[in-house]
């Protein structure tokens, strides 16, 4: 068995990372999109909820990444404390590596995420408001800056060639689908938390919520789309990549792990959810209703689906071993 180097700090930035840039990106591009128009002026809040919610993770999974990285346990132990800095370097030159261009990457979006949220931090926060342009101008920055730092997640593993199972060019793929996916599930429980009103669980959801639905639908779609051309390319690829990709098949160690929790729980069942609400809207045109604790539980489970990702790929890439470039 192989050692693990990277643990749970590491997937939690690859997971908060992937949610704090799919919010970002979703929040933008609904701004971007709807504007002060479409479900009585709602398009707006669900913007300002993605805005709101864009910055936290991304600095908190920023700040585990560093503390992983051994800069932490360096600077305590040797009671050298600049050493806490010494991420720095990576801004100190600019190059075509991928460490370098996700740094700087994360490090704008980080940025623009702070300035966006401050734009719908007042309470009177509204359409044509005295900072309506800047929060267009910078929406238009956060799109590809958010869908950059969700891929470049990806890309940092799959740009290490000796680990047969990180090494696949759709890694990045499910990665990006699935921080949209996590982005919309996070503004989602915001909007179901925060929206609220009633007393009764049975009250349901405002209507407005159909939006990031159906998408959330489509992009669950996609990731798992996206998961069978990973697989597909593993088996079909010369090399390591089948046998290290069986960890995950069928009598492999984290087969269970990614089937059910990230497979069944965390794709297939809010999915199908979704769906049963969404439909008779799509089709039949009738009122989009889903109730309050249905509406949190589809959000909890691709969440911890998402999480649940992470850590199998983070965990998998390392215990199936380096292989001989």
């Amino acid at each position: 068995m192989f050692e693990t180097h990277w643990g749970l700090p590491v997937v939690g930035y690859l997971f908060l990372a992937g949610v704090g840039s799919g919010a970002l990106a979703v929040s933008a591009s609904v701004l971007l999109r709807g504007g002060a128009g479409g479900f009585a002026h709602k398009h707006f809040q669900i913007a300002r909820y993605g805005a709101l919610l864009a910055p936290l993770p991304l600095i908190i999974g920023t700040g585990m990444i560093i503390f992983e990285l051994g800069t932490f346990h360096a600077a305590i132990e040797h009671g050298e404390f600049w050493l806490l800095f010494r991420w720095i370097n990576l801004f100190m030159t600019v190059n075509l590596s991928p460490m370098n261009l996700g740094s700087w990457a994360l490090a704008l979006c980080i940025i623009a995420s702070v300035v966006y949220a401050y734009t719908f931090w007042s309470s009177d926060a509204k359409p044509g408001d005295k900072l309506s342009s800047l929060r267009r101008g910078i929406a238009w920055i956060n799109v590809p800056l958010g869908i950059s730092v969700a891929v470049y997640t990806g890309v940092m593993l799959g740009a290490m060639p000796s680990r047969p199972f990180w090494n696949s060019p759709v890694l990045p793929l499910i990665f990006l689908m699935s921080a949209l996916s996590t982005g919309v599930a996070g503004i989602l429980l915001l909007k179901a938390v925060l929206d609220y009103k009633g007393a009764d669980d049975k009250e349901l959801m405002d209507p407005s919520g159909y939006l990031l639905s159906a998408s959330d639908t489509i992009l669950i779609g996609f990731e798992i789309l996206a998961i069978f051309l990973f697989l597909m390319f593993a088996h079909l690829t010369i090399g390591a990549s089948a046998e290290a990709v069986s960890i995950i098949l069928a009598g492999g160690s984290l087969a269970v792990v990614f089937w059910i929790g990230v497979f069944l729980i965390g794709l297939v069942v809010p999915g199908f959810i979704e769906l049963w609400y969404v439909v008779p809207q799509l089709i039949y045109k009738r009122p989009y209703k889903i109730p309050r604790h249905v509406e949190i539980i589809i959000c909890a489970v691709v969440l911890l689906g998402a999480f649940l990702l992470r850590y199998v790929v983070v965990i998998a890439g390392q215990i199936t071993g380096p292989v001989g470039i």
